[in-house]
């Protein structure tokens, strides 16, 4: 028996928008070559090529032209284009989302906003409420230092909010601009991954009621990962956000496995074969390996997420949203057909987010 009975957190409209400018993974390593690398140890190089070669990322996105990125910014050069591209790529794909859904910006009565690649007060949402008029009394809520785990982070506390207010609606838009945060002087290995895997993208959710067959949120969790701080986040310096990315976050998401899935689909009466739609957040290479090698024992597979991952990269919050817009553009779906999303964030914690099709 699913939990949380009939609700109206239902997925109206979804829109992704990657980064303005695209880079296949040849081109990046040919530009560094004759850049970065100039100052930089051949062994270091080397190293740097074998991660970005074996990341299984094919191209990657960014705000930014490639110069830009690898050159030497101030932390508030990075944080004013952080800034500019937030407000110009959330208002470009809110307006995305909205056309889909076939609404207006006053529809929309609660606006959550998702981003931890840089700092802004007043926060990105209180600019689209100006930019696009939308009404006086929307309600909004910035959602920042969740990390990746920020897009489900934002369809939980949407849910929250719908399941006391039927009837209204609400507009879930991440940002992200990762590249933004590169430091050209840090030639630790944790810099290198970061390059390799992140990537610039903004996505767009629009959630609330329609007589259409709709993903419906039907139940939620975040489930934390006791004394884990210190895996991943940033660490503030005079150059911008330095990444922190543990290389032990692949064991102890593999040691912590299943009790993030079992339990969940336990208390709502399933089990794995009973879900055929896996939206998971594509961390990076290692990670979903594991995710698809356990589900694979399941025969179940996370093709989506792993096409977006090698097509865009990591955008962190933004991606999740970009892997359930691919699926929801692929395939049809009946009533009555589940899924489930999934995400990794800093703290450390998982989050989870049971849908129907209704």
């Amino acid at each position: 028996m699913l939990v949380g009975g009939e609700c109206m957190s239902k997925v109206i409209a979804t829109a992704a928008l990657p980064g303005e400018y695209r880079y296949e993974t040849p081109e990046i390593v040919d530009y560094l070559k004759r850049s970065w690398f100039v100052a930089v140890d051949p062994r270091t190089a080397r190293k740097a090529v074998t991660i970005l070669k074996g990341s299984n990322i094919d191209s990657r996105c960014s705000v930014l032209p490639i110069e830009q990125i690898f050159s030497d910014l101030s932390f508030e050069e990075k944080n004013d284009l952080y800034i500019e591209a937030m407000k110009k790529m959330g208002e470009k794909v809110l307006l995305l989302a909205l056309a889909k859904a076939d609404l207006k910006p006053t529809d929309i009565d609660y606006i959550i906003t998702t981003s931890c690649t840089g700092f802004m007060i007043p926060s990105v949402d209180a600019y689209l409420v100006n930019q696009l008029k939308m009404r006086g009394d929307i309600e909004r809520l910035p959602v920042t230092e969740m990390g990746c785990a920020g897009g489900t982070s934002g369809l939980i506390y949407a849910h929250q909010y719908l399941k006391g207010n039927p009837g209204k609606r609400v507009a879930l838009v991440s940002v992200e601009t990762p590249t933004i945060t590169f430091q050209k002087g840090d030639h630790s290995m944790e810099n290198f991954v970061s390059a390799a895997t992140f990537a610039d993208g903004a996505s767009c959710v629009i959630l609330g009621d329609t007589p259409q067959v709709a993903p419906t949120i039907i139940d939620t969790s975040m489930y934390h990962f006791p004394d884990n701080t210190h895996l991943m986040g940033y660490h503030l310096t005079n150059s911008g956000l330095k990444i922190v990315l543990d290389k032990d976050v692949p064991f102890e998401i593999q040691s912590h496995f299943p009790g993030i899935i079992e339990p969940f689909f336990k208390r709502n009466g399933l089990s794995f074969q009973d879900v055929a739609h896996y939206i998971f957040h594509p961390g990076g290479k290692k990670i979903s390996h594991m995710v698809e090698e356990y589900l694979t024992t399941y025969d179940r597979n996370i093709l989506d997420s792993k096409a977006i991952l090698r097509e865009y990269g990591n955008m962190s919050s933004a991606t999740v949203i970009f892997v359930l817009n691919r699926m929801l553009q692929q395939q049809e779906f009946q009533a009555g057909a589940k899924g489930y999303m999934l995400a990794f964030g800093p703290g450390f914690t998982a989050q989870s987010i049971l849908l129907e099709w209704r």
